[in-house]
């Protein structure tokens, strides 16, 4: 090999090495900015306090005038849709199948409505009145 050709090869090897130096110190840049990111997103949502069970708020007792009223509409909507599901009756009802769930439990205790299934499966029919 001559002393050209042994310069040539160095200033290339050289320029590779730069380039590789560069692209690591860019990697590395890159990565701490990803890091500092994390730690900020990190420790923004760990400062809030984590919503428990316990720490709802229950929601306000309905009078016995209003439980008495939803029994009555939703005995209505159940002999109008015998045989469906509370998801079908709730609507017709104007409230949602976990608010039906007490005044469903005391029509059927009061042997006005019965049931057939279970959870989402339950089918409510009519009793004779």
């Amino acid at each position: 090999m001559t002393t050209t050709t042994k310069t040539l090869e160095q200033k290339i090897q050289a320029a590779v090495e730069e380039l590789v130096r560069e692209h690591l110190a860019a990697c590395e840049a890159a990565a701490a900015v990803a890091v500092r990111a994390a730690f900020e997103r990190a420790s923004r949502t760990s400062s809030k306090p984590s919503p428990r069970k316990s720490a709802r708020t229950p929601a306000p007792r309905r009078s016995r005038e209003k439980m008495a009223a939803l029994e009555e509409r939703l005995c209505e909507a159940i002999r109008r849709h015998p045989g469906e599901t509370m998801a079908v009756i709730s609507p017709a009802v104007g409230a949602t199948a976990r608010e039906l769930n007490r005044p469903a439990t005391s029509l059927r205790r009061k042997g006005r409505v019965r049931s057939i299934g279970q959870r989402q499966y339950t089918r409510y029919f009519p009793m004779g009145e």
